[in-house]
């Protein structure tokens, strides 16, 4: 019975003991609590002269009520927990949001720069081929240019010496005394001229008709052998008429080749005919112009 009494006395004791201790802590919190309007003007303006924080608002302030067990109860319970440190975890939040958007920002800042960046690498690469471009057209002008120029020059030059032919061959025929055929060795050499005169342009062919004999009839034979070997050419290789100058010359004198100052000359014996194959600069124009043609042919439009 007295055990019972005493222990009933002991837990008696326990518990007026927080109570006396929740008086004391009020009785110490009521000056404050009466003090406290008459600072309220100090607290304001102090606060609005604190630093504002990364969102905007103003820091946390610590919890400065002191309680029987200090700042945080050991017995406190999970709702009053997660009460006081749900600012906390709010702010957090704030704080994850608002770095979450600057890297965003940050990205599409770069991004866009980045693009600026590959755009106007773009237009320099454009504008350094476009460059290329006109230098290529500028130096195939020039070379037309040039080209056309020299084309100037040489068809000028050849058209101011169109009437001027140039002897290239001389061929000589023999005939018998009193005959105009051609022999077959007069035909064969008539073959090696004009053969390669097919196709060709600017050219003329001169045949001189010569025979022993005085008067006309040395004329007239002279003018049969002569056409003899124009007969010939314009038959068996297709020599155009217009270029055959042929005339009989008789027994005219024909200069002989001498180193003295006065050149002798000499009377036909029997009969022969002279072949000059004369050129200008026709068929060098035509030449020249075949490979300008393909050169324009080959460049690119």
């Amino acid at each position: 019975m007295k055990n019972r009494i005493l222990v009933a006395l002991l837990v008696a004791i326990v518990l007026a003991l927080p109570a006396s201790a929740q008086q004391g802590s009020t009785t110490q919190n009521q000056p404050a609590a009466q003090s406290a309007p008459a600072t309220a003007p100090d607290q304001a303006s102090s606060a609005s002269s604190q630093t504002v924080g990364a969102t905007g608002k103003q820091p946390l302030q610590p919890e400065t009520r002191q309680g029987f067990w200090g700042k945080m109860n050991p017995w406190a319970r999970k709702k009053y927990v997660q009460r006081q440190t749900e600012p906390i975890r709010d702010r957090v939040n704030e704080l994850d949001e608002l770095t979450a958007n600057n890297t965003k920002m940050i990205k599409d800042v770069d991004a866009r720069a980045q693009q600026g960046i590959q755009l106007a690498s773009a237009k320099a690469n454009e504008a350094d081929q476009h460059a290329i471009d006109a230098g290529n057209k500028a130096q195939t002008a020039q070379q037309t240019a040039t080209q056309a120029n020299t084309r100037l020059t040489t068809v000028e030059q050849v058209v101011g010496n169109i009437d001027q032919y140039k002897a290239t061959t001389q061929t000589e025929i023999r005939f018998r005394p009193g005959q105009s055929v051609l022999s077959q060795n007069a035909k064969t050499a008539l073959d090696e001229m004009a053969t390669p005169l097919k196709d060709q342009r600017g050219y003329i062919v001169e045949v001189q008709g010569f025979s022993s004999g005085h008067g006309q009839a040395a004329i007239a034979t002279s003018q049969k052998m002569a056409d003899s070997v124009v007969r010939y050419l314009v038959l068996n290789h297709d020599i155009p008429v217009y270029r055959i100058y042929v005339v009989g010359m008789g027994n005219a004198p024909v200069p002989s080749a001498s180193t003295d100052d006065q050149a002798k000359t000499k009377r036909t014996s029997g009969g022969r005919v002279e072949i000059s194959l004369l050129k200008n600069d026709l068929e060098q124009l035509s030449s020249n112009a075949t490979p300008a043609a393909a050169d324009q042919q080959a460049q690119p439009k």
